[in-house]
């Protein structure tokens, strides 16, 4: 467990090297154009969405390891000539390679962790996960920004050299693991079309993905678009002030992580969810005061940063909550499966969050907030009726060792006999 922690934090540290400055070096370094660039954002969601379908039959059948192991070379090479290329077609190449590997690393790093722990040490795994990526995502990108240079390309060749030799030193990290081996389920379909039916088979699943969608939708696909634009356009927030609150984002999922796990390992997940759903709809209201109210410029400013900051910590509290969900609802040996299904829900979400919030932030100001306010409120709702289709276990592992559910599973075993 260790190994796959110090394998997130590598991965994410070397992501933050270059995320936040591939626009500027395709539009402008490379003097490619906007137009590229946003192609090659594009690349890197549509190749997530044609590899996820199949990651997750792959590590079913062949463990995720060498699943994980393939995807770090695969983005390897894909950074690496990323750095390297000038023009438009080897970049978006290069990016659909880099894409279509970072993707498959989400589900195959999950499964890792499912194998590698048990229901009452998962939420804390997953919590570490989060913990980590976001600590190396903040700490690869301030170093990026002192290493960067746009008057150079060679700076910029440097970054992604960087993030290849992480992934590369990532393959040399996790080929020293020996997972356990998942049992395999007897009768397990031995299609990828088979397996895709039983998932959706499971109402538990289905709804869960329902609620990931609008998850991601209304929040992480929102960060680096449309609450973003909102800001700028109706805010008057500068783009000091915007980076500022990216920070305290981050800041506050480093901060309060540990603090907000002892919170959530206590309730049940699905009512975690829903309060996030009205923590999100309250960071609402204040981005709406920010951008709508008639307050001055430095009280704006605050409001915005308060909003970033509540999505953090909403962040925090799903960290533990959602990723352990998702391997409770699998069947023993499809955790790969059902990884890889809310992966790409994930991926749809924010391919589609950009593209509605985006235009609707920039311009549509007071709808773009109601919108986003009811989408939050509709997490409580999906939260709370996820919660009828949870088992008591899978809804609170800690009971698990509770006495009462014990006695109460024995008195219904006497009442069946």
């Amino acid at each position: 467990m260790r190994r796959i922690h110090v394998g997130n934090a590598l991965s994410a540290f070397g992501l933050g090297f270059t995320v936040p400055y591939l626009y500027v070096y395709v539009a402008q370094v490379r003097g490619l154009g906007a137009m590229t660039a946003g192609l090659v954002l594009a690349v890197f969601a549509v190749a997530a969405l044609v590899v996820l379908p199949f990651a997750g039959r792959a590590i079913v059948r062949r463990g995720p390891l060498p699943v994980l192991l393939t995807a770090l070379v695969l983005a390897a090479l894909g950074s690496l000539s990323l750095g390297l290329a000038g023009h438009a077609a080897t970049v978006l190449l290069s990016a659909a390679a880099l894409g279509a590997g970072q993707a498959v690393m989400q589900p195959a790093l999950a499964t890792m962790i499912v194998d590698c722990s048990t229901s009452e040490t998962r939420s804390r795994a997953f919590a570490t996960q989060f913990f980590l990526q976001n600590l190396g995502l903040g700490v690869g990108g301030l170093i990026g920004g002192h290493l960067v240079d746009t008057s150079s390309t060679a700076s910029f060749t440097l970054l992604f050299a960087i993030e290849a030799a992480m992934f590369l030193l990532l393959v040399v990290v996790m080929a020293t693991l020996r997972l356990p081996h998942a049992p395999r389920i007897e009768g397990a379909p031995r299609s990828a079309k088979g397996s895709w039916k039983q998932l959706l088979g499971n109402r538990a699943m289905v709804q869960l993905c329902v609620l990931g969608f609008v998850l991601f939708f209304a929040c992480y696909g929102q960060f680096e678009s449309g609450l973003s634009a909102y800001g700028v356009e109706a805010a008057g927030i500068s783009t000091s002030a915007l980076g500022t609150a990216l920070a305290a984002n981050t800041a506050m999922i480093v901060v309060a992580q540990f603090a907000v796990l002892r919170f959530v390992e206590r309730r049940r997940r699905s009512r975690v969810i829903a309060l996030v759903g009205l923590i999100w709809a309250v960071a609402w209201v204040i981005a709406g005061y920010a951008g709508l109210g008639h307050g001055s410029r430095e009280m704006a400013t605050a409001a915005f940063v308060s909003t970033y900051a509540l999505f953090g910590l909403g962040e925090a509290m799903l960290s533990p909550t959602v990723a352990p969900l998702v391997a409770d609802l699998a069947p023993e040996g499809m955790a790969g499966q059902y990884n890889s299904a809310f992966a790409l829900v994930k991926q749809l979400a924010l391919a589609v969050g950009p593209a509605v919030g985006g235009p609707m932030g920039a311009s549509l100001h007071a709808p773009y907030v109601v919108t986003f306010l009811l989408f939050s409120l509709g997490i409580t709702y999906l939260a709370i009726r996820l919660g009828r289709q949870l088992t008591p276990v899978q809804n609170q592992p800690s009971l698990r060792k509770s006495r009462v559910v014990a006695q109460g599973g024995a008195a219904a075993k006497s009442l069946a006999a």
